[in-house]
């Protein structure tokens, strides 16, 4: 990478410069380890994300390596601002995703504490399947009942945040006023 690279007035000192390449480089690094559905969500330029694929690919250590060096430097020119952004996302670091996880959770032990919670549920989602959760919610019970492990008590989590990510969530006010 050039001076000419850099537009502000001020020089940049190379180990400024060489740190935010070794930055770039462990993003892409980071990139390379996520999944084909969580690359599609954070929403990369094609370029960049047709080189992850083929990284993903690449097994032998040396060619790995460069093609990670090559990542970096297909960084240096998109803005990475909303590539973090989307992998702390996907690693629950955001303040709105931390939120909607909170908000399932208290949900979910609301409708531990009180079967009447589905009418709720099926009034905010038409498509959930009160059935199942209603058999998940009565397995949980005696899951811990018996000190078992929580099976079921994380699949109404997950069948929570499935409903959540299809349709609309129910807002604060609504949780806090039935509490």
């Amino acid at each position: 990478m050039q001076d000419e690279d850099f537009t502000d007035d001020t020089p940049i000192s190379k180990t400024k410069r060489k740190e935010a390449m070794h930055e770039l480089r462990d993003l892409g690094a980071e990139l390379v380890e996520l999944s084909v559905g969580q690359l599609k969500r954070i929403n990369l330029p094609e370029d960049l994300l047709a080189a992850v694929r083929e990284c993903q690919k690449i097994t032998a250590h040396g060619a790995r390596r460069r093609q990670i060096q090559y990542l970096g430097k297909l960084m240096r020119g998109v803005d990475d601002a909303p590539i973090r952004a989307g992998l702390a996302m996907l690693r629950g670091e955001s303040a709105h995703e931390t939120a909607r996880l909170h908000r399932i959770e208290r949900l979910r032990e609301r409708l531990l504490a009180d079967e009447a919670v589905l009418s709720e549920i099926a009034a905010t989602w038409p498509q959930a399947d009160l059935q199942h959760l209603r058999t998940l919610r009565r397995n949980a019970l005696k899951e811990q009942e018996a000190n078992k492990p929580p099976k079921n008590y994380r699949a109404i989590f997950q069948v929570l945040k499935e409903l959540e990510a299809e349709g609309s969530a129910p807002t604060t006010s609504e949780e806090e006023s039935d509490e």
